[in-house]
């Protein structure tokens, strides 16, 4: 049974993947105003009643990229705080690894693929006003790791924002010309910079050992 639970979610996963890589594909070369919902569908060979069935809004065939990414930063606090480390340190060390692989998240990568993704992204108002929804959906998932009350709430949406922040410039740095390999020094200047705000301004309190 287990075994049939999970060969349905890994195909479920893969239609996923499939009608988004295609979707994307045709947003690249036609704009996201220009190709229909149907237009998708048809070429992902699935109606649209279906398409809808994975995909809640058309925005959502580009965002599905961040879907694994909701709770992530929620999951490192805790996997940091298992480890006797706390939620600052955690997160800082998290996002100083994604620049030292180029993770697209970090917006420091200057695949042809992965900008040209960041283009139709950040290009598109509405696909910018939807990806707030996956934002607010992190900070949710890390104020719930951080602690209860308005301190842990407000910590969450600082954090998230400064990630947020940090990705943003990277990327319109790459988009201008830079390379990753040359801009990667400076992006872990800025973060380690951004990560000692965050410190400072929030007492210390994230930062202490196991918080």
């Amino acid at each position: 049974m287990g075994s049939e639970m999970g060969l349905r979610e890994r195909k479920r996963q893969q239609t996923y993947q499939s009608v988004s890589d295609t979707a994307v594909a045709l947003f690249l070369e036609r704009g996201f105003d220009g190709v229909s919902v149907a237009e998708v569908a048809a070429a992902a060979g699935i109606s649209k009643p279906t398409l809808f069935r994975y995909f809640p809004a058309k925005e959502d065939l580009v965002l599905h990229r961040f879907a694994d990414h909701e709770d992530e930063a929620a999951r490192v606090v805790a996997a940091g705080r298992a480890d006797g480390l706390a939620a600052l340190p955690a997160l800082h060390a998290r996002f100083r690894e994604g620049l030292e692989r180029h993770d697209p998240v970090t917006g420091l990568n200057d695949n042809p693929h992965v900008l040209a993704y960041h283009g139709l992204l950040y290009g598109t108002p509405s696909l910018v006003a939807r990806l707030y929804g996956y934002q607010d959906r992190s900070e949710r998932a890390l104020a719930g790791e951080l602690g209860d009350g308005l301190g842990a709430r407000v910590a969450a949406g600082q954090i998230i924002a400064v990630q947020r922040i940090l990705a943003m410039e990277n990327w319109r740095r790459i988009a201008a010309g830079e390379s990753a390999a040359a801009g990667y020094a400076q992006a872990v200047e800025a973060a380690d910079q951004a990560f000692g705000q965050l410190s400072e301004g929030l007492g210390g309190q994230y930062g202490e050992t196991g918080r």
